[in-house]
């Protein structure tokens, strides 16, 4: 199977693609700066140069893209549409590295998390932003899209326990009432959803056990 990582330089994109490579997954990463993967190939170009030609006869395309200034944050929409774009008609299936933000806190969907009273005002603007985009990308019935939102603590340096629970739109926590999941937790279970493809064009959440 061949993948492409978009944003490959990034954490969790580098964590995904050691994943993925270990299983023996073909690799190709795409960042703005130099290789710093273990990706099998890699290549040098913005996602916005990014051409229909570039992620054409990929299974799956990995959008692991993150913006974090006010100004760059509009990024989060403009760069999906763009993937999306490229990727329309085709077979190849386009997987996100989402947020945990636009979770809803029910099963009604008439609230996200991150528009209850007491999230952080620090991460709105972030969880907004990604929120807008996973929108946007529920309209697009031309791309084979997956949406993977980690738990609401997303640990970095975590352990990979090799255990996560699989679960959908609404926010959920563990047998301990929390909701945390490693990087490397996470990046294995973006691969078990690149290998499986179950869920097209749905939102789906991971957290760990």
């Amino acid at each position: 199977m061949k993948i492409a990582v978009v944003a490959g330089n990034g954490r969790a994109a580098r964590k995904i693609i050691s994943e993925a490579v270990s299983r023996g997954l073909e690799v190709t990463a795409f960042g703005r700066r130099d290789n710093n993967t273990d990706a099998q190939h890699y290549v040098k170009k913005d996602i916005f140069d990014l051409t229909r030609e570039d992620l054409a006869g990929f299974d799956a395309v990995v959008d692991a893209f993150g913006a974090w200034t006010e100004e760059t944050l509009p990024m989060h929409s403009t760069s999906l549409a763009h993937l999306s774009d490229i990727l329309s008609g085709s077979d190849t299936r386009l997987l996100v590295v989402g947020g945990a933000g636009s979770l809803y806190t029910d099963a009604s969907h008439k609230l996200m998390i991150s528009e209850a009273p007491d999230f952080p005002d620090d991460y709105k603007p972030v969880a907004n932003a990604m929120a807008k985009s996973l929108k946007e990308l529920r309209q697009r019935s031309d791309v084979k899209w997956t949406y993977v939102s980690p738990a609401a603590e997303f640990e970095a340096d975590g352990k990979r326990t090799g255990e996560y629970i699989l679960a959908g739109e609404e926010f959920t926590v563990n047998s301990k009432g929390v909701s945390v999941i490693s990087y490397a937790d996470y990046a294995m279970a973006m691969v078990d959803e690149i290998v499986k493809g179950n869920h097209i064009r749905q939102r789906i959440s991971v957290l760990g056990k």
